[in-house]
């Protein structure tokens, strides 16, 4: 009988310590202050701020200062939706500990909270501005991205103009002399006496003369052909 209670009681033992420790562990957990993901909020401590000043701050400030801290967020976004899958990845592989991802964890929750305050203070001022403001500010990112990029541009242009010399061609090469200039063909001169339909000049009129009345008027006549009668008397000769 004895050697069938002591297995027992171990068994009620080991499970009884491991039940006690996960209870033990779940309350320091809960109660242990993780490290924050992201650094203090700046941007909504100065949203607060005028929000709280005795002179009652301007809209349009208060406008821009909401805008710039809804481009806070994005970009806390931007930065969970990125670093989530790799740390779950390097926790399945125990290459981090748990407090990480608890801390990215805790970061996701208070940053919804913090979306849905931001959305509730742009409609505050207009009637569905929380729906628009988040793709406002997600437009803002891109902007300000690109601008940095081109105002690397001339940096980047001076680091490689010294990395790679252009090379001096003209400089090198011996001048070569001009070729003389080919002479152009000489173009006929069109004739300005009349041509035929078929571009040939027409045979000279034979014998034609020209007479003139009294009056200094005249009219060209063509010579008289011999008639018939004539070439018929010539031939009996």
């Amino acid at each position: 009988m004895a050697s069938v209670l002591i297995p027992v009681v171990y068994i009620i033992i080991v499970f009884g310590g491991l039940f006690v420790f996960g209870q033990f562990y779940k309350k320091r957990t809960a109660i242990k202050q993780f490290e924050p993901y992201f650094p203090r909020h700046i941007d909504r401590d100065v949203y607060v701020t005028l929000l709280q000043r005795s002179p009652p701050t301007p809209d349009p400030l208060l406008k821009a200062a909401l805008v710039r801290r809804a481009v806070a967020d994005v970009n806390r976004i931007i930065r969970l939706r990125e670093d989530k899958p790799a740390l779950q990845n390097l926790l399945q592989k125990g290459s981090i500990g748990d407090d990480l991802w608890n801390s990215l964890l805790a970061a996701e929750k208070e940053l919804e909270a913090e979306i849905m305050e931001v959305v509730a203070e742009a409609n505050s001022f207009v009637e569905g501005w929380g729906q628009i403001i988040f793709s406002t500010a997600s437009e803002m990112i891109a902007n300000e991205k690109t601008r940095a990029v081109f105002d690397t541009i001339p940096e980047e242009r001076i680091k490689n103009e010294a990395k790679y010399p252009r090379k001096k061609y003209f400089d090198e090469q011996p001048a070569s002399p001009t070729p003389p200039s080919a002479k152009s063909p000489s173009t006929p001169v069109p004739s300005t006496s009349p041509k035929s339909p078929n571009n040939l000049a027409p045979p000279p009129s034979a014998g034609a003369e020209s007479t003139f009345s009294s009056d200094g008027e005249g009219s060209p006549r063509t010579p008289s052909t011999p008639s018939k009668s004539s070439k018929k008397s010539k031939k009996r000769k």
